[in-house]
């Protein structure tokens, strides 16, 4: 729309729509509308766009962030793509898509899609490198991160139990083994092979890193390349260039679901995360304590800004079971409701407080895999069945 007092009424920008710039007056508003009735809706365009899938990939243009503008004038759309891909073939395959897809539409006679394809090593401003854009896994399905945003919830823990019931629950629907992913980004403080009982060092074979395979689950961690007693003292760079080294250099193979489990905080890993990788979602870990539940609810926000979806909140420690079967709210009550009702988001589950699961990482045998028919395995399975089905839907 052009700005001042003569808007153009045959054009509607999908910036503005965004922005929701809406600044005329009552007249001007009931001559917009009723030229819109007469054009298909910004709504309309995206929800269609929503249809069209990465070719290959099971996700959507629209999710994967390819769809940088929409313009509609009249009976015409105009939509604007920004691809990021090394197969030549990719961008024209969802050129001719989009456009059969939104030439569908009622009240469209003509679309033109124009299709921007970016490299991830294009220049920025000021000769500095621009950001990568979000580039999809080669036979990774579906990619969620698991946050925490303070540390000491037992996040890493969860993650590892999450992933194990994850396939298990794969492997009941018959598609076999190892097609769940850990992607340790906890840089500094890896724990995940502990917890997996993997202690291998990774081959390598043709420039690429062969995942250590615990459980049935596939792993890649910071903890495989270092000495356990080394630290890591990196600085921000190092720190975005191993998770981007952790999705491009590792022969992840099949796999239906992938498990990135962030360090706290919504510092350089996060970004380097959202930059890197195309996100289906993220979940959040936090105990019911206040301290968690503040920190967890700021930490989501990151997430919020970059538009990656909340799939949900678990509240990890939530209750001590007594020998009686009463519970005893050790870390307080209600801190994930709290979190999951900040980010008008669901509660997934509530994981008790409980010394076999703490042995069973001490032992490298996550509790779902040791006690599959136990209480708290059933809570991760039902939190793992709920991930998958809303991600696949």
């Amino acid at each position: 729309m052009k700005s001042g007092n003569s808007p153009d009424l045959g054009m509607i920008s999908f910036s503005a729509y965004l922005s929701k710039e809406m600044g005329f007056d009552s007249v001007a508003n009931l001559l917009l509308n009723s030229k819109v009735n007469l054009m298909a809706s910004q709504e309309q365009v995206i929800e269609t766009l929503r249809k069209v899938n990465y070719p290959g990939y099971t996700r959507d243009i629209v999710s994967f962030g390819l769809v940088r503008d929409i313009t509609i004038r009249d009976e015409e759309v105009e939509v604007l793509l920004e691809v990021s891909s090394q197969q030549t073939d990719v961008p024209g395959k969802i050129k001719v898509a989009v456009e059969e897809a939104v030439s569908s539409l009622d009240k469209v006679k003509q679309v033109n899609v124009i299709v921007s394809v970016k490299s991830s090593e294009t220049p920025g401003a000021n000769g500095t490198s621009a950001a990568p854009e979000p580039t999809p896994l080669d036979g990774v399905e579906h990619i969620i991160a698991v946050a925490s945003g303070k540390g000491g919830v037992g996040k890493s823990t969860f993650v590892c139990n999450l992933a194990c019931a994850t396939e298990q629950l794969l492997r009941e629907e018959g598609r076999g083994s190892e097609k769940v992913g850990i992607m340790d980004c906890d840089i500094f403080g890896p724990s995940v092979p502990l917890m997996m009982g993997a202690h291998a060092r990774p081959e390598v074979e043709n420039q690429m890193i062969h995942p250590i395979v615990s459980h049935g689950v596939k792993i890649m961690s910071m903890g495989f390349l270092i000495d356990e007693d080394t630290p890591v003292i990196w600085r921000g760079p190092m720190v975005m260039k191993a998770i981007q080294q952790f999705a491009q250099n590792v022969e992840w193979g099949e796999v239906d679901f992938m498990f990135v489990d962030l360090p706290p905080g919504t510092g350089d890993a996060q970004i380097s995360l959202t930059q890197t990788l195309p996100l289906d979602g993220a979940l959040i870990v936090t105990t019911p304590q206040t301290a968690a539940y503040t920190v967890a609810r700021r930490g989501a926000g990151l997430f919020e800004k970059v538009d990656v979806d909340i799939l949900g909140v678990a509240e990890n420690m939530s209750f001590l079971r007594l020998p009686d079967g009463e519970k005893q709210y050790v870390f307080g009550q209600g801190g994930g409701e709290k979190v999951a009702d900040a980010l008008e988001s669901e509660l997934l589950g509530q994981i008790p407080l409980d010394t076999f699961v703490r042995e069973g990482g001490d032992r490298g045998i996550p509790h779902v895999v040791s006690n599959p028919e136990g209480e708290i395995a059933q809570v991760f399975r039902n939190i793992a069945r709920k991930i998958v089905e809303d991600v696949r839907n």
